[in-house]
């Protein structure tokens, strides 16, 4: 139960009492698990381009970023500890007595670790802090003495790789000198998210912590890359709001209190960043995890894909503002009616029984199905990695089936039948996706208006030793964006580089 000096804590985060209701009645109901209609595959639901097409597309986006205010979003607020798990782990058995050669027989992962060290981008940067202290990290690889290195690797006395979040990483390494993600994304800018006169405007979501850090970087390096690549860049930054974040329970549901008595609240997830998107002023937003990034030599399939889904968000919102003025004169004759259908479900990937038959009635319905955020969505054929993938999902209420990301989490994979549909799934969701927030009279969309509120996640932590349950917002891609006009585009594998252990620095594409 709730106390009454537990309001002014809630207060303060600026969390709405109802919120917090809401919170723990959805930790005492659950989230019904989404029901799988069946997977998206190319002709049925993700489209695939020909040459001749992404061509088209690319270079009439050339002319549509010109003309609309186009912002790069990247969420960049991730730490770097999960990417780093191993590392901490071989510490702590090297710290514990293990022999080193022991190590590398018994873990390939540590094996290739330390047998590639020099290979990574932060290899100098790591000497030059070692050199520093009189150690020579040559030295000490060669002779395998492997603590020192991991120590001042993910130490504050050293590189702090253990506690900085990616974005802040050397990834890949140019000559004398490494580029963080940070820059590799200014790079991408110019490419794709340019205007006339050059400006790139760029947006990170950071934590609060790091966020001085982010700043630093870019001045030290921006000045440099504005005069390679003859660009301004607009970069802004935004930190999780406060009033995001969700309270946590114990298991039986109650409030769960710090030591001091306190709640204890956990961020949202990633869900929480539309509150972010939601204050941008722009077009037209790319949105791409700040991992997934490949040096300039690989960049060529990015740019061009990023152009081929900004051109075909941008032609299909002309065709939809087309259709919502013609609407705003009033219903649609019988055969206009008939066209806004055929290109509702043809393009908009709406299911018909989502509007009457009769235009008088069903030309409101189009309207307002018309006027909502429109998100283009590149997918990349399954190859194994984790994450969300398309499907048709079938809307509880109505039946009716709708194109949506969604996570192996939402789904419950005992239920035989929805197993089957999501093992038949061929594509997978990089994160790569261009957004209109704008309607057709040049107004914001508020976008946690078109949130799937039961699309949420919860999930088993501890403090202190205690178990608790944490409450995830549903996802940015997933049930935040649930009610958004969505279309799926086949992009290549080369598109989608991600880095989610530090071996994956090793792999072709980043070195």
């Amino acid at each position: 139960m709730l106390k009454d000096k537990d309001f002014a804590q809630i207060e303060k985060k600026g969390i709405t009492r109802e919120k917090i209701e809401k919170n723990i009645a959805d930790f005492r109901s659950g989230f019904p698990a989404v029901e799988l209609a069946r997977p998206a595959t190319a002709g049925d639901g993700i489209e695939r381009l020909e040459d001749a097409r992404v061509d088209e597309l690319a270079e009439n986006f050339d002319l549509v970023r010109m003309k609309k205010e186009v912002i790069k979003f990247v969420p960049a607020s991730g730490a770097a500890s999960r990417m780093f798990k191993d590392v901490f782990a071989w510490k702590e058995k090297l710290e514990a007595g293990m022999e080193p050669d022991k190590l590398l027989e018994e873990d390939k992962t540590a094996a290739l670790f330390f047998g590639k060290m020099r290979d990574f981008a932060f290899w100098d940067d790591l000497a030059l802090v070692m050199d520093k202290e009189d150690l020579d990290a040559d030295h000490l690889l060669e002779r395998k003495d492997f603590l020192p290195l991991l120590d001042f690797m993910l130490s504050d006395h050293g590189l702090e790789y253990g506690s900085l979040p990616k974005g802040l990483l050397a990834f890949h390494k140019y000559g004398n000198h490494a580029r963080t993600p940070v820059e590799e994304h200014l790079v991408e800018g110019v490419h794709y998210a340019g205007d006339e006169r050059g400006r790139v405007r760029i947006h990170f979501t950071v934590s609060p912590e790091h966020k001085e850090r982010f700043k630093g970087l870019l001045k030290k390096v921006q000045p440099e890359y504005e005069k390679t690549y003859q660009a301004s860049f607009d970069v802004s930054y935004s930190v999780q709001k406060p009033s995001t974040d969700t309270i946590a329970v114990d298991l039986n549901n109650e409030p769960f209190r710090e030591k001091d008595g306190s709640l204890l609240f956990r961020p949202g997830g990633h869900g929480a960043l539309i509150e972010n998107l939601n204050d941008l002023e722009g077009d037209l937003v790319f949105i791409k995890n700040i991992d997934n990034v490949v040096p300039d030599r690989l960049k060529e399939p990015t740019f061009i894909y990023k152009k081929v889904i900004g051109g075909l968000l941008s032609e299909i919102q002309d065709e939809i503002f087309g259709w919502l003025n013609l609407l705003d004169k009033g219903p649609l004759a019988p055969e206009i009616y008939r066209e806004a259908t055929e290109f509702a479900s043809s393009k908009l990937n709406l299911d018909p029984r989502a509007f009457d038959q009769d235009p008088a009635k069903g030309s409101p319905q189009l309207k307002k199905l018309f006027n909502r955020p429109i998100r283009v969505c590149g997918m990349v054929k399954n190859e194994g990695e984790p994450g969300g993938g398309p499907f048709w999902v079938k809307d509880p209420k109505t039946g009716e089936v709708s194109l949506q990301i969604v996570e192996s989490s939402q789904i419950n994979l005992d239920d035989s039948a929805q197993n089957k549909i999501f093992m038949a799934s061929t594509h997978f969701n990089p994160v790569d996706l261009v957004c209109g927030i704008k309607d057709y009279k040049g107004k914001r969309f508020d976008l946690p208006g078109f949130i799937d509120s039961q699309t949420g996640f919860i999930s088993r932590k501890s403090k202190d030793g205690r178990d608790l349950k944490a409450l995830e917002l549903p996802g940015l891609w997933n049930g935040a964006m649930a009610y958004w006009n969505t279309i799926f585009v086949e992009v290549p594998l080369a598109t989608f580089n991600p880095v989610k252990t530090v071996n994956d620095l090793l792999r072709p594409q980043h070195q």
